[in-house]
Protein backbone atom coordinates (compact mmCIF):
# COMPACT_ATOMS: atom_id res chain seq x y z
CA UNK A 1 0.00 0.00 0.00
CA UNK A 2 1.70 3.24 -1.26
CA UNK A 3 2.15 5.84 2.06
CA UNK A 4 0.28 9.16 2.15
CA UNK A 5 1.86 11.97 1.36
CA UNK A 6 0.80 13.36 5.24
CA UNK A 7 3.32 15.16 7.74
CA UNK A 8 2.40 13.96 11.28
CA UNK A 9 3.26 14.95 14.43
CA UNK A 10 3.41 12.99 17.70
CA UNK A 11 3.49 14.83 21.18
CA UNK A 12 4.25 12.51 24.21
CA UNK A 13 6.56 12.52 27.17
CA UNK A 14 6.74 8.58 27.13
CA UNK A 15 9.24 7.65 24.96
CA UNK A 16 7.80 4.03 24.83
CA UNK A 17 4.52 5.47 23.26
CA UNK A 18 6.14 7.95 20.95
CA UNK A 19 8.69 5.55 19.63
CA UNK A 20 5.82 2.67 18.47
CA UNK A 21 3.45 5.45 17.77
CA UNK A 22 6.15 6.38 15.18
CA UNK A 23 7.08 2.94 13.81
CA UNK A 24 3.71 2.42 13.50
CA UNK A 25 2.72 5.29 11.48
CA UNK A 26 5.82 5.85 9.19
CA UNK A 27 4.65 2.44 7.53
CA UNK A 28 1.12 4.69 6.46
CA UNK A 29 2.40 8.37 6.12
CA UNK A 30 5.83 9.77 4.52
CA UNK A 31 6.38 12.11 8.01
CA UNK A 32 5.85 11.37 11.18
CA UNK A 33 7.90 13.30 13.97
CA UNK A 34 7.80 12.78 17.28
CA UNK A 35 8.60 15.52 20.28
CA UNK A 36 8.47 14.86 24.19
CA UNK A 37 8.37 18.45 25.01
CA UNK A 38 4.81 20.73 24.73
CA UNK A 39 6.38 23.92 24.90
CA UNK A 40 8.40 23.31 22.08
CA UNK A 41 4.89 23.17 19.98
CA UNK A 42 5.12 27.54 19.22
CA UNK A 43 8.25 26.87 17.39
CA UNK A 44 7.69 23.64 15.45
CA UNK A 45 4.08 25.02 14.49
CA UNK A 46 6.09 28.34 13.04
CA UNK A 47 8.23 26.82 11.19
CA UNK A 48 6.40 23.75 10.14
CA UNK A 49 2.90 22.66 8.75
CA UNK A 50 1.59 19.43 9.69
CA UNK A 51 -1.30 17.02 8.22
CA UNK A 52 -2.72 15.99 12.03
CA UNK A 53 -1.25 16.14 15.71
CA UNK A 54 -1.58 13.38 18.28
CA UNK A 55 -1.29 15.43 21.75
CA UNK A 56 -0.96 13.36 24.89
CA UNK A 57 -3.44 15.25 27.57
CA UNK A 58 -1.40 14.66 30.55
CA UNK A 59 3.17 15.47 30.76
CA UNK A 60 3.94 16.41 34.64
CA UNK A 61 4.95 13.56 36.53
CA UNK A 62 1.68 12.55 38.53
CA UNK A 63 -0.90 14.40 36.53
CA UNK A 64 -4.03 12.71 35.81
CA UNK A 65 -6.62 15.42 34.97
CA UNK A 66 -6.17 15.71 31.73
CA UNK A 67 -5.72 19.89 32.18
CA UNK A 68 -2.30 20.37 30.39
CA UNK A 69 -3.09 18.84 27.34
CA UNK A 70 -6.69 21.26 27.18
CA UNK A 71 -3.99 23.78 27.48
CA UNK A 72 -1.91 22.71 24.88
CA UNK A 73 -4.70 21.66 22.72
CA UNK A 74 -5.89 25.62 22.98
CA UNK A 75 -2.68 26.54 22.32
CA UNK A 76 -2.40 24.78 18.94
CA UNK A 77 -5.75 25.62 18.10
CA UNK A 78 -4.57 29.47 18.16
CA UNK A 79 -1.24 28.69 16.10
CA UNK A 80 -2.64 26.44 13.96
CA UNK A 81 -6.46 26.33 13.41
CA UNK A 82 -6.87 24.03 10.33
CA UNK A 83 -4.89 21.43 12.06
CA UNK A 84 -6.75 18.99 13.21
CA UNK A 85 -5.59 17.04 16.72
CA UNK A 86 -6.19 13.35 18.50
CA UNK A 87 -6.03 13.14 22.03
CA UNK A 88 -4.11 10.36 23.63
CA UNK A 89 -5.77 9.80 26.42
CA UNK A 90 -5.24 6.46 29.41
CA UNK A 91 -7.64 3.83 29.76
CA UNK A 92 -10.54 5.00 31.64
CA UNK A 93 -10.31 8.44 31.24
CA UNK A 94 -12.81 9.04 28.45
CA UNK A 95 -14.45 11.81 30.43
CA UNK A 96 -11.36 13.72 29.65
CA UNK A 97 -11.26 12.86 25.93
CA UNK A 98 -15.11 13.84 25.37
CA UNK A 99 -14.48 17.55 27.30
CA UNK A 100 -11.10 17.41 24.33
CA UNK A 101 -13.26 17.35 21.49
CA UNK A 102 -15.86 19.77 23.11
CA UNK A 103 -12.74 22.00 23.03
CA UNK A 104 -12.20 21.55 19.70
CA UNK A 105 -10.30 18.19 19.54
CA UNK A 106 -11.09 16.22 16.62
CA UNK A 107 -11.34 12.28 18.12
CA UNK A 108 -8.87 10.97 20.20
CA UNK A 109 -7.00 7.12 21.16
CA UNK A 110 -6.81 5.17 24.36
CA UNK A 111 -3.81 3.83 25.52
CA UNK A 112 -3.70 0.77 24.86
CA UNK A 113 -4.34 1.21 22.02
CA UNK A 114 -5.30 -1.41 18.90
CA UNK A 115 -3.16 -1.14 15.72
CA UNK A 116 -6.37 -1.29 12.94
CA UNK A 117 -8.12 0.95 15.25
CA UNK A 118 -5.74 3.72 16.02
CA UNK A 119 -4.72 3.67 11.69
CA UNK A 120 -8.46 3.61 11.29
CA UNK A 121 -9.11 6.37 13.41
CA UNK A 122 -5.98 8.67 12.12
CA UNK A 123 -6.37 8.04 8.51
CA UNK A 124 -10.14 8.84 9.43
CA UNK A 125 -8.64 12.54 10.69
CA UNK A 126 -6.29 13.04 7.93
CA UNK A 127 -8.81 12.44 5.58
CA UNK A 128 -11.48 15.28 7.11
CA UNK A 129 -7.85 17.36 7.28
CA UNK A 130 -7.56 17.09 4.08
CA UNK A 131 -11.23 17.74 2.68
CA UNK A 132 -11.15 20.77 5.25
CA UNK A 133 -8.50 22.37 3.30
CA UNK A 134 -9.70 21.48 -0.01
CA UNK A 135 -12.50 23.41 0.74
CA UNK A 136 -10.73 26.24 2.30
CA UNK A 137 -8.78 26.59 -1.18
CA UNK A 138 -11.84 26.55 -3.05
CA UNK A 139 -13.52 29.16 -0.77
CA UNK A 140 -10.01 30.96 -1.31
CA UNK A 141 -10.22 30.38 -5.15
CA UNK A 142 -13.81 31.75 -5.28
CA UNK A 143 -12.91 35.13 -3.48
CA UNK A 144 -10.21 35.43 -5.97
CA UNK A 145 -12.94 34.95 -8.47
CA UNK A 146 -15.08 37.13 -6.97
CA UNK A 147 -12.46 40.53 -6.62
CA UNK A 148 -11.87 39.92 -10.48
CA UNK A 149 -15.96 39.50 -11.17
CA UNK A 150 -16.02 43.05 -9.15
CA UNK A 151 -13.52 44.66 -11.86
CA UNK A 152 -15.27 45.65 -14.67
CA UNK A 153 -12.51 45.41 -17.01
CA UNK A 154 -10.39 42.31 -15.76
CA UNK A 155 -7.15 43.10 -16.08
CA UNK A 156 -7.84 46.09 -18.89
CA UNK A 157 -5.81 48.83 -17.71
CA UNK A 158 -5.85 52.34 -18.80
CA UNK A 159 -7.15 55.83 -17.60
CA UNK A 160 -6.72 57.64 -20.76
CA UNK A 161 -9.29 59.23 -23.10
CA UNK A 162 -9.04 56.54 -25.70
CA UNK A 163 -9.47 54.12 -23.09
CA UNK A 164 -12.63 55.40 -21.62
CA UNK A 165 -14.20 55.30 -24.73
CA UNK A 166 -13.43 51.77 -25.02
CA UNK A 167 -14.49 51.07 -21.45
CA UNK A 168 -18.03 53.11 -22.55
CA UNK A 169 -18.54 51.20 -25.15
CA UNK A 170 -18.05 47.53 -23.20
CA UNK A 171 -20.62 49.02 -21.06
CA UNK A 172 -23.10 49.74 -23.74
CA UNK A 173 -22.83 46.09 -26.15
CA UNK A 174 -21.98 43.56 -23.22
CA UNK A 175 -25.52 43.08 -21.57
CA UNK A 176 -26.77 42.91 -25.48
CA UNK A 177 -26.38 40.06 -27.37
CA UNK A 178 -25.14 42.06 -30.05
CA UNK A 179 -21.86 40.12 -31.95
CA UNK A 180 -18.82 42.06 -31.30
CA UNK A 181 -15.56 42.39 -33.53
CA UNK A 182 -12.72 44.01 -32.08
CA UNK A 183 -10.15 45.55 -34.12
CA UNK A 184 -6.52 46.61 -33.03
CA UNK A 185 -2.76 45.37 -33.64
CA UNK A 186 -1.35 42.80 -32.12
CA UNK A 187 -0.78 42.96 -28.46
CA UNK A 188 -3.25 45.21 -27.89
CA UNK A 189 -4.99 43.05 -25.52
CA UNK A 190 -8.22 42.21 -27.90
CA UNK A 191 -8.86 39.15 -25.62
CA UNK A 192 -9.07 41.22 -22.73
CA UNK A 193 -11.97 43.02 -23.81
CA UNK A 194 -13.83 39.69 -25.31
CA UNK A 195 -13.43 38.89 -21.41
CA UNK A 196 -14.49 41.71 -19.95
CA UNK A 197 -17.75 41.84 -22.35
CA UNK A 198 -18.15 37.98 -21.24
CA UNK A 199 -18.03 39.08 -17.44
CA UNK A 200 -20.37 42.03 -17.81
CA UNK A 201 -22.78 39.69 -20.09
CA UNK A 202 -25.87 37.95 -19.07
CA UNK A 203 -23.96 34.74 -19.56
CA UNK A 204 -20.79 35.79 -17.20
CA UNK A 205 -21.76 32.29 -15.22
CA UNK A 206 -21.53 30.49 -18.33
CA UNK A 207 -18.02 28.96 -20.54
CA UNK A 208 -15.75 31.60 -21.81
CA UNK A 209 -14.46 29.97 -24.99
CA UNK A 210 -11.22 31.13 -26.67
CA UNK A 211 -10.37 29.78 -30.29
CA UNK A 212 -7.51 30.67 -32.31
CA UNK A 213 -8.07 30.37 -35.92
CA UNK A 214 -4.80 31.42 -37.21
CA UNK A 215 -3.33 28.53 -34.95
CA UNK A 216 -6.13 25.85 -36.83
CA UNK A 217 -4.95 24.14 -39.54
CA UNK A 218 -7.42 24.23 -42.65
CA UNK A 219 -8.12 20.74 -42.91
CA UNK A 220 -9.40 20.51 -39.56
CA UNK A 221 -11.39 23.07 -38.91
CA UNK A 222 -14.46 21.70 -39.23
CA UNK A 223 -13.27 19.31 -36.68
CA UNK A 224 -12.62 22.12 -34.38
CA UNK A 225 -15.11 23.96 -34.37
CA UNK A 226 -17.99 21.93 -35.34
CA UNK A 227 -16.79 18.25 -34.32
CA UNK A 228 -17.14 14.93 -35.47
CA UNK A 229 -18.05 11.91 -35.44
CA UNK A 230 -16.13 8.54 -35.01
CA UNK A 231 -14.95 7.19 -38.06
CA UNK A 232 -15.52 10.63 -40.08
CA UNK A 233 -11.82 10.59 -41.52
CA UNK A 234 -8.61 8.60 -41.21
CA UNK A 235 -7.77 9.68 -37.61
CA UNK A 236 -11.45 9.84 -36.19
CA UNK A 237 -10.83 7.35 -33.89
CA UNK A 238 -14.04 8.47 -31.35
CA UNK A 239 -16.45 10.98 -31.39
CA UNK A 240 -15.47 14.76 -30.52
CA UNK A 241 -17.42 18.01 -29.64
CA UNK A 242 -16.49 21.26 -31.22
CA UNK A 243 -15.93 24.46 -29.71
CA UNK A 244 -19.42 25.72 -30.93
CA UNK A 245 -21.15 23.05 -29.12
CA UNK A 246 -18.37 23.44 -26.03
CA UNK A 247 -19.13 27.51 -25.92
CA UNK A 248 -23.31 26.39 -25.49
CA UNK A 249 -24.85 29.30 -23.35
CA UNK A 250 -21.82 30.51 -23.22
CA UNK A 251 -19.55 33.24 -24.90
CA UNK A 252 -17.64 32.01 -28.27
CA UNK A 253 -14.42 34.13 -29.00
CA UNK A 254 -12.95 33.33 -32.44
CA UNK A 255 -9.62 35.58 -32.23
CA UNK A 256 -7.77 35.88 -35.83
CA UNK A 257 -11.03 35.35 -37.72
CA UNK A 258 -9.09 37.34 -40.65
CA UNK A 259 -6.64 34.71 -41.17
CA UNK A 260 -9.68 32.28 -42.52
CA UNK A 261 -9.56 31.38 -46.29
CA UNK A 262 -12.95 32.20 -48.21
CA UNK A 263 -14.18 28.85 -48.23
CA UNK A 264 -13.81 28.12 -44.32
CA UNK A 265 -15.39 31.70 -44.30
CA UNK A 266 -18.21 30.30 -45.95
CA UNK A 267 -18.51 27.36 -43.41
CA UNK A 268 -18.62 29.89 -40.64
CA UNK A 269 -21.12 32.13 -41.75
CA UNK A 270 -23.51 29.09 -42.32
CA UNK A 271 -23.28 28.13 -38.85
CA UNK A 272 -23.63 31.85 -37.57
CA UNK A 273 -26.67 32.84 -39.82
CA UNK A 274 -28.40 29.70 -38.31
CA UNK A 275 -26.84 28.84 -35.13
CA UNK A 276 -27.25 25.26 -36.02
CA UNK A 277 -23.69 22.92 -37.01
CA UNK A 278 -23.70 19.51 -38.11
CA UNK A 279 -20.43 17.67 -37.16
CA UNK A 280 -18.33 16.05 -39.26
CA UNK A 281 -19.41 12.21 -40.33
CA UNK A 282 -23.21 13.24 -39.01
CA UNK A 283 -26.41 14.01 -40.23
CA UNK A 284 -27.35 15.58 -36.95
CA UNK A 285 -28.15 19.14 -36.75
CA UNK A 286 -27.15 20.41 -33.85
CA UNK A 287 -28.78 23.75 -32.58
CA UNK A 288 -26.07 26.20 -30.63
CA UNK A 289 -27.04 29.22 -28.58
CA UNK A 290 -23.58 31.52 -28.32
CA UNK A 291 -22.79 35.10 -27.86
CA UNK A 292 -20.15 35.62 -30.72
CA UNK A 293 -17.07 37.91 -30.10
CA UNK A 294 -14.45 37.97 -32.80
CA UNK A 295 -11.11 39.78 -33.50
CA UNK A 296 -8.22 40.64 -35.75
CA UNK A 297 -5.29 42.29 -36.90
CA UNK A 298 -5.92 42.32 -40.24
CA UNK A 299 -7.58 45.73 -42.70
CA UNK A 300 -10.80 43.88 -42.72
CA UNK A 301 -12.44 46.56 -44.75
CA UNK A 302 -9.61 46.49 -47.53
CA UNK A 303 -9.55 42.67 -47.39
CA UNK A 304 -13.11 43.44 -48.54
CA UNK A 305 -12.56 45.38 -51.48
CA UNK A 306 -9.48 43.10 -52.57
CA UNK A 307 -12.23 39.85 -52.38
CA UNK A 308 -10.35 38.51 -49.71
CA UNK A 309 -13.08 38.92 -47.08
CA UNK A 310 -16.71 38.08 -47.11
CA UNK A 311 -18.74 41.26 -46.63
CA UNK A 312 -21.77 39.04 -45.30
CA UNK A 313 -19.55 37.25 -42.63
CA UNK A 314 -17.97 40.84 -42.14
CA UNK A 315 -21.97 42.44 -41.39
CA UNK A 316 -22.90 39.37 -39.24
CA UNK A 317 -20.21 39.87 -36.98
CA UNK A 318 -19.44 43.54 -36.58
CA UNK A 319 -23.02 44.86 -35.10
CA UNK A 320 -20.83 46.41 -32.99
CA UNK A 321 -17.18 47.06 -33.20
CA UNK A 322 -14.74 48.14 -30.84
CA UNK A 323 -11.15 49.40 -31.84
CA UNK A 324 -8.49 49.08 -29.39
CA UNK A 325 -6.01 51.70 -29.39
CA UNK A 326 -1.87 50.83 -30.00
CA UNK A 327 0.30 51.68 -26.66
CA UNK A 328 1.80 54.60 -28.85
CA UNK A 329 -1.60 56.58 -29.38
CA UNK A 330 -2.32 55.90 -25.07
CA UNK A 331 1.55 56.85 -24.00
CA UNK A 332 -0.12 57.99 -20.48
CA UNK A 333 -1.55 54.64 -19.37
CA UNK A 334 2.24 53.25 -19.65
CA UNK A 335 3.10 54.06 -15.96
CA UNK A 336 -0.26 52.38 -14.83
CA UNK A 337 0.75 49.49 -16.94
CA UNK A 338 4.20 49.55 -15.99
CA UNK A 339 3.16 49.27 -12.07
CA UNK A 340 1.27 46.50 -12.86
CA UNK A 341 3.35 44.28 -14.57
CA UNK A 342 6.22 45.17 -11.94
CA UNK A 343 4.32 44.33 -8.96
CA UNK A 344 3.37 41.03 -11.44
CA UNK A 345 7.30 40.60 -11.44
CA UNK A 346 8.49 41.46 -8.46
CA UNK A 347 6.17 38.36 -6.41
CA UNK A 348 7.63 36.16 -9.50
CA UNK A 349 11.50 37.04 -9.61
CA UNK A 350 11.64 37.53 -5.60
CA UNK A 351 12.71 41.08 -5.81
CA UNK A 352 10.52 43.07 -3.15
CA UNK A 353 10.32 46.37 -3.53
CA UNK A 354 10.98 46.76 -7.27
CA UNK A 355 9.95 50.27 -8.96
CA UNK A 356 10.74 51.94 -12.14
CA UNK A 357 12.68 54.95 -12.10
CA UNK A 358 10.60 58.45 -13.40
CA UNK A 359 13.53 58.96 -16.21
CA UNK A 360 12.75 55.23 -16.98
CA UNK A 361 9.08 56.02 -17.16
CA UNK A 362 9.77 58.95 -19.61
CA UNK A 363 11.78 56.98 -21.84
CA UNK A 364 9.16 54.37 -22.07
CA UNK A 365 6.91 57.09 -22.97
CA UNK A 366 9.20 57.92 -25.92
CA UNK A 367 9.47 54.79 -27.34
CA UNK A 368 6.61 53.80 -30.35
CA UNK A 369 5.84 50.13 -29.18
CA UNK A 370 5.33 48.43 -32.20
CA UNK A 371 4.14 45.35 -29.74
CA UNK A 372 1.95 46.97 -27.97
CA UNK A 373 1.70 46.29 -24.42
CA UNK A 374 2.62 42.83 -25.06
CA UNK A 375 6.05 44.20 -26.07
CA UNK A 376 5.52 46.36 -22.70
CA UNK A 377 5.04 43.59 -20.56
CA UNK A 378 8.43 41.36 -21.99
CA UNK A 379 10.37 44.69 -21.44
CA UNK A 380 9.60 44.73 -17.97
CA UNK A 381 9.83 41.33 -17.05
CA UNK A 382 13.68 41.07 -19.15
CA UNK A 383 14.43 44.03 -17.50
CA UNK A 384 13.70 42.73 -14.18
CA UNK A 385 15.70 39.53 -14.60
CA UNK A 386 18.56 41.22 -15.57
CA UNK A 387 18.51 43.88 -13.06
CA UNK A 388 20.94 44.13 -10.28
CA UNK A 389 18.76 46.22 -8.02
CA UNK A 390 16.05 47.46 -7.51
CA UNK A 391 15.08 50.19 -9.19
CA UNK A 392 14.79 49.58 -13.33
CA UNK A 393 17.13 52.86 -14.67
CA UNK A 394 17.06 53.51 -18.71
CA UNK A 395 19.88 50.90 -19.53
CA UNK A 396 17.87 48.07 -18.19
CA UNK A 397 16.25 48.19 -21.49
CA UNK A 398 17.74 47.17 -24.14
CA UNK A 399 15.21 48.14 -27.22
CA UNK A 400 15.50 51.37 -29.31
CA UNK A 401 14.37 55.11 -27.77
CA UNK A 402 15.04 58.19 -29.84
CA UNK A 403 16.61 60.62 -28.10
CA UNK A 404 14.67 63.04 -29.84
CA UNK A 405 12.56 65.93 -28.49
CA UNK A 406 9.00 64.84 -27.51
CA UNK A 407 7.14 67.12 -29.58
CA UNK A 408 9.42 66.28 -32.43
CA UNK A 409 8.25 63.29 -34.94
CA UNK A 410 9.62 59.54 -34.71
CA UNK A 411 11.85 58.65 -37.62
CA UNK A 412 12.10 55.49 -39.34
CA UNK A 413 14.99 53.57 -39.03
CA UNK A 414 15.97 50.17 -41.17
CA UNK A 415 16.36 47.15 -38.62
CA UNK A 416 19.98 47.31 -39.08
CA UNK A 417 20.47 50.47 -38.21
CA UNK A 418 18.50 50.09 -34.78
CA UNK A 419 20.88 46.49 -34.30
CA UNK A 420 24.10 48.57 -34.83
CA UNK A 421 23.02 51.20 -32.58
CA UNK A 422 21.86 49.08 -29.85
CA UNK A 423 24.59 46.64 -30.20
CA UNK A 424 27.10 50.00 -30.17
CA UNK A 425 25.36 51.38 -26.98
CA UNK A 426 25.44 48.23 -25.36
CA UNK A 427 29.23 47.76 -25.92
CA UNK A 428 30.17 51.13 -24.91
CA UNK A 429 28.04 50.78 -21.38
CA UNK A 430 29.87 47.68 -20.76
CA UNK A 431 33.37 49.10 -21.94
CA UNK A 432 33.89 46.73 -24.61
CA UNK A 433 33.99 43.42 -22.35
CA UNK A 434 31.63 40.94 -24.57
CA UNK A 435 30.52 38.63 -21.93
CA UNK A 436 28.58 41.57 -20.23
CA UNK A 437 27.46 42.84 -23.47
CA UNK A 438 26.23 39.46 -25.15
CA UNK A 439 24.30 38.64 -22.04
CA UNK A 440 23.01 41.91 -21.73
CA UNK A 441 21.29 41.62 -25.46
CA UNK A 442 20.38 37.69 -24.69
CA UNK A 443 22.70 36.40 -27.63
CA UNK A 444 26.22 34.53 -27.45
CA UNK A 445 29.39 36.01 -27.26
CA UNK A 446 29.85 33.87 -31.25
CA UNK A 447 26.52 35.70 -32.29
CA UNK A 448 27.99 39.44 -31.22
CA UNK A 449 31.00 38.78 -32.79
CA UNK A 450 29.08 38.14 -36.07
CA UNK A 451 27.11 40.77 -35.53
CA UNK A 452 29.69 43.39 -34.77
CA UNK A 453 32.02 42.06 -37.66
CA UNK A 454 28.54 42.56 -40.15
CA UNK A 455 28.10 46.28 -38.54
CA UNK A 456 32.08 47.11 -38.79
CA UNK A 457 32.06 47.63 -34.86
Amino acid sequence: MPKHQGKILIVDDDAEVRLSLRLFLKRHFQIVEAESQPSKLPKLLGQEDFDLILLDMNFSAGATDGSEGIRWLNKILELSPQTPVIMITAYGHIEMAVKAIKEGATDFISKPWQNEKLLATVLSVYQLGQSRQEVQQLQSRQRVLSQDMDQPYGQLIGKSDVMRKVYATIDKVARTEADVLILGENGTGKELVARAIHRQSGRTNEVFINVDLGAVAANLFESELFGHKKGAFTDAYEDRIGRFEVANKGTLFLDEIGNLSLPLQAKLLTVLQHRKLTPVGSNKVIPVDIRLVCATNMPVYDMVRENRFRQDLLYRINTVEILLPPLRDRTDDIPLLADHFIQQYARKYQKPGLRVAANTLKKLQKYHWPGNIRELQHALERATILSDGNVLHPHDFTFHIDERDEGDEPETFRLEEVEKKLIKKALTRHKGNISQTSKELGITRAALYRRMEKHGL
